[in-house]
């Protein structure tokens, strides 16, 4: 039986989601449960690596088997997975694709859904700018989840942030609509977004959770 029950749209109780961030050299995965408060913890990550000497069929079911036994161990509510437009290294898109659909055919198999979040999605969603980089999101990604340094490997942290931008957008705790919270690909807030904004004294959802998560986690020592 799922842990999750809605009303008008949202999750009255915690959502165990299971993030990835794909690739056939390096697949991460993590698997966080967000609670209505929009507060969350992280109950594992792992990066899934595989090298480009190893025969294609083997490191295609290298990830497969990886992504079959944390669905398993895990049970997550959904799976959400960073979706890619486009790249302009061939390869790389191919590879990404490979992973993808191994890792969605392992989710669909056991009945779990899938959901995917585009690149800029995902960091509107964690640290309120469509176009931040990779320090800002592991900064937030850490302040969410209450991580005792900041996540790394990047393909950890995406993985993180992918699980953290659909328990948002999903509603997990939310009574505002979640496409008003995010950016366009270009960085630009939308109409929606400005009038929740307003309606918020000017705060998006994102910076709400921003300062909350900073004042649940407290002042933290700098990384040297």
């Amino acid at each position: 039986m799922r842990r999750v029950a809605s009303t008008a749209g949202t999750s009255q109780v915690a959502q165990r989601i299971m993030g990835v961030d794909p690739g056939l050299t390096r697949c991460g995965f993590a698997v966080v449960e967000m609670q209505p408060n929009r507060s969350g913890s992280s109950l594992h990550v792992e990066v899934k690596g595989t090298s480009s000497g190893e025969d294609l069929a083997e490191r295609i079911l290298a990830i497969q088997r990886a992504a079959e036994h944390l669905l398993d161990r895990f049970a997550p509510d959904v799976l959400a997975i960073e979706r890619v437009f486009s790249s302009s290294n061939a390869p790389t898109a191919i590879a990404t694709a490979q992973a993808s659909g191994v890792v969605i055919a392992a989710a669909a198999a056991r009945g779990i859904p899938v959901a995917w979040h585009t690149p800029s999605e995902v960091k509107a969603a964690v640290t309120d700018d469509g176009r931040a980089g990779k320090d800002a999101v592991a900064r937030m990604v850490q302040r969410i989840l209450d991580l005792p340094g900041l996540p790394t490997p990047v393909d950890a942290t995406d993985a993180y942030a992918v699980a953290i931008c659909h328990g948002w957008r999903s509603g997990v705790g939310a009574k505002f609509s979640m496409t008003a919270s995010t950016q366009t690909h270009q960085g630009a807030r939308t109409a929606l977004q400005k009038a929740a904004e307003a309606q918020a004294g000017g705060l998006t959802p994102a910076q709400r959770a921003w300062q909350e998560a900073a004042r649940r986690a407290g002042p933290r020592a700098p990384r040297r």
